[in-house]
């Protein structure tokens, strides 16, 4: 890996990013780098630890021969990251954008689903005579929706108390 300081590492970024316009991956990796060049054990002071500003490290690889790092100080984060920012906007112009079809159409089910729960089931027609068997069938599906409202609520109680 090699470490480099901002500028460049910003200029061989747009390279890596021209480099797999066409085709090709590239990881991108930020961490807060905490290591002092000591080869001991990090040791916490009485209360004089909690103010201080650590470096960020920041590293990009093709997963093939480039591997480039860069140290940014709490100081330059601000002007670094508007120049990364901008090389991320304009290098990310060949991303494919995603299928939003299939979305919508399970969008669109569960907003059926939801109003079929909310709408009552309506049962009328006589106890006995003609039209008996068709208020046995609404009673059935009554029964049966207010099971399904139970097993949401529950559904629901329990996605609340995770």
């Amino acid at each position: 890996m090699q470490l480099v300081d901002n500028n460049t590492f910003l200029q061989q970024l747009g390279a890596l990013f021209e480099s797999t316009k066409d085709k090709g991956t590239i990881w991108l990796t930020h961490k807060r780098l905490t290591y002092d060049g000591d080869d001991a054990v990090m040791k916490e002071k009485d209360g004089g630890d909690g103010d201080r500003e650590y470096p960020c490290m920041l590293r990009v690889t093709d997963g093939k021969k480039a591997k480039l790092s860069t140290k940014i100080l709490s100081t330059d984060l601000d002007k670094f990251h508007s120049a990364y920012g901008t090389l991320l906007k304009v290098s990310m112009t060949t991303l494919r954008k995603r299928d939003k079809k299939r979305e919508k159409q399970r969008a669109e089910q569960l907003a059926k689903r939801k109003q079929r729960m909310a709408d009552p089931v309506v049962i009328n027609g006589p106890k006995r005579g003609n039209g008996r068997r068709k208020r046995r069938r609404q009673v059935k599906a009554a029964l049966k929706h207010e099971d399904m409202k139970e097993r949401a609520a529950r559904r629901e109680e329990a996605r609340t108390k995770q």
